[in-house]
């Protein structure tokens, strides 16, 4: 365990405002900052940063905590790996013989597994059982260098190739496992998790190896096989040769589907194609993307699940403030049969004349209706201002408008009135929402809290304990008084308890409490919900005044429902009561 004088200086030196605005777009609203949740897609922001407690609450999703909570969050990282990067900027060192680095010893191993393993791999091109491999591979028109430059390989068949090898190398069951190149199988056994497959290694920012993605040969199987998420590796938060595309000169990143697009891209002189890991577009994803560049091209097949997975995509990177570009691919189901049939030159031309996002989807919607008909550009212009709405720039909305009114002959005005009209009726919805997520006595914090049963079978008595909870984070003058009034077995729903068990004991060591000494041994749920209690939203309302409230609600349980149950008992249970007392 770190010391907690450690934690606290690692926490004045961490200031939450500077760290989290590294990853989100933070506006000053009063004494608080608002900006678009990264842990969440959204449009109206509901993400809030206190400054005055070092804490941050999202009345989106619910997810809440510590300067400590975000990075790992956002990092992806363990507790003290979390700890270890806020140390490094805040140029601390952390204390001797303080740290469990079990979890990072194994990070490390399976690093150094991959590695070897993405070695192995590319080995195998250059030997009989690796031919077939090396022929698919430059069947699709990839060159040697190309090859070598993504660190390409094969898995031959073979139940054990792999896991023998690597055991050569010392490797352990367990560290396999771990790094999910095996799987296990019956009797406690392992084998090879990839198999007669062409083998993509996916590489991090910082050059190491995280996962694989693996190509069948055969109809064997599932066409790409990827690496599960892994103590090294989640795919929803990595990106495929992004270690590549983000040297490049290029003004803008382009997005593709798979691996074989972004590498014919990159072949083809485009060094800054990148692609998600066998999943659609994540939130965190289009963050790391923003990190990168101010605009995207998003490259996805012509097909019908393309263009809806560039949709969706589209709205993602909404939130994030980067310009979306459409790549429209005639003639070619995707980049790479694009590049192979027309070449890099009429390929530089195509990303030229990409689409905006708006015009993209005006011209989507479009297609689906008949223009030359009445109904039919009724039903157009319906879903085309629902689509202006969401555009918050006005001289957008008007030039579209004006664009769209000459092309189906309705009056500008008319469109721009129904387009007002639309915005109005969602900033009522959303102000309603945010009254519902805002209010003081709100029945509870956004997400799974709400379901917790002892709350939802004892509001009353549940506010009433996070009242006085919130009350010790903002009056630890009143903690003397509570614990001997109030021991805790007092309290009536399980989780409150706990929490207040666990700030009973750190408020008699400290005399005081504060997020970051809870983010060590609360789960994240645990913490959304402390969080939650504990923001300046809930305490600001708040008086010492209170207090005397909040305690007698709580003792009043056990009154209340002893003498429920004596109304209810039968005679002899009443005459055994009376008996005993």
């Amino acid at each position: 365990m770190l010391p907690d004088s450690f934690i606290e200086e690692l926490r004045f030196r961490s200031d939450i405002e500077s760290v989290i605005g590294g990853y989100v777009r933070l506006k000053r609203r009063g004494k608080n900052l608002l900006g678009l949740c990264p842990f969440h897609n959204e449009k109206t922001p509901s993400f809030t940063v206190y400054p005055e407690n070092q804490s941050f609450y999202c009345f989106g999703c619910g997810t809440g905590g510590d300067v400590i909570t975000f990075i790992r969050k956002a990092e992806n990282l363990d507790y003290i790996e979390a700890i270890k990067l806020l140390a490094d900027r805040a140029g601390m060192k952390l204390p001797e013989d303080s740290v469990d680095d079990r979890a990072a010893r194994m990070k490390t191993r399976i690093l150094e597994l991959n590695r070897e393993s993405a070695r192995y791999f590319h080995s195998q091109l250059s030997t009989p059982a690796g031919r077939r491999g090396l022929d698919y591979l430059r069947a699709r028109g990839l060159s040697d260098s190309t090859i070598r430059r993504f660190g390409l390989g094969y898995a031959p068949e073979g139940w054990d190739n792999l896991r023998n090898f690597l055991s050569s190398k010392g490797y352990t069951k367990e560290e396999m496992l771990a790094a999910a190149v095996v799987v296990q199988g019956k009797n406690n056994s392992t084998y090879d998790m990839f198999r007669g497959r062409v083998m993509f290694p996916i590489i991090d920012l910082r050059g190491a190896v995280i996962g694989f993605g693996g190509r069948t040969m055969d109809e064997r199987g599932p066409k790409y096989l990827n690496s599960p998420d892994t103590p090294v590796f989640k795919k929803s938060r990595n990106l495929f040769a992004l270690n590549l595309a983000k040297a490049t000169k290029r003004p803008q990143l382009i997005l593709c589907e798979g691996y074989m697009d972004v590498i014919s891209v990159h072949q083809g002189g485009f060094d800054n194609a990148v692609a998600t890991l066998g999943t659609s577009l994540t939130s965190e994803q289009a963050r790391i993307i923003s990190q990168y560049t101010n605009e995207v091209v998003v490259a996805y097949d012509s097909d019908g699940a393309g263009q809806a997975a560039a949709k969706r995509a589209i709205n993602i990177f909404d939130s994030t403030g980067v310009a979306v570009k459409v790549l429209s691919i005639t003639g070619a189901k995707d980049p790479d049969e694009f590049l192979k049939k027309y070449g890099s030159e009429r390929f530089e031309m195509l990303l030229s004349g990409s689409a905006g996002a708006t015009d993209y989807n005006i011209a989507r919607i479009r297609q689906k209706y008949d223009m030359e008909s009445a109904d039919g550009r009724v039903a157009f212009l319906k879903e085309f201002t629902s689509l202006l709405a969401d555009i918050r720039n006005p001289i957008e909305r008007e030039v579209y408008a004006a664009r769209e009114a000459e092309a189906t002959g309705i009056n500008k005005q008319a469109i721009l009135s129904e387009v007002d009209s639309k915005i109005k009726r969602r900033q009522k919805a959303r102000e309603k929402k945010e009254d519902r997520d805002l209010r003081p006595y709100t029945p509870g914090p956004p997400g799974a809290a709400r379901q917790d049963p002892d709350r939802m079978r004892w509001p009353k008595y549940a506010i009433a304990e996070e009242k006085l909870l919130g009350m010790l984070f903002k009056y630890p003058n009143c903690f003397a008084k509570t614990v001997e009034k109030l021991p805790p077995e007092k309290f009536v729903t399980e989780f409150n308890r706990r929490l207040y068990r666990a700030v009973c004991d750190k408020m008699a060591r400290h005399g005081q409490v504060n997020l970051s000494m809870f983010a060590q041994e609360l789960s994240d749920e645990e913490m959304n919900r402390l969080s939650w209690i504990t923001s300046p939203q809930q305490v600001d309302t708040i008086t010492q005044d209170g207090w005397k409230d909040y305690v007698d609600t709580i003792l009043g349980f056990a009154q209340q429902h002893s003498t429920e149950d004596i109304r209810t008992m039968s005679n002899d249970e009443w005459a055994k009561m009376f008996k005993n007392k």
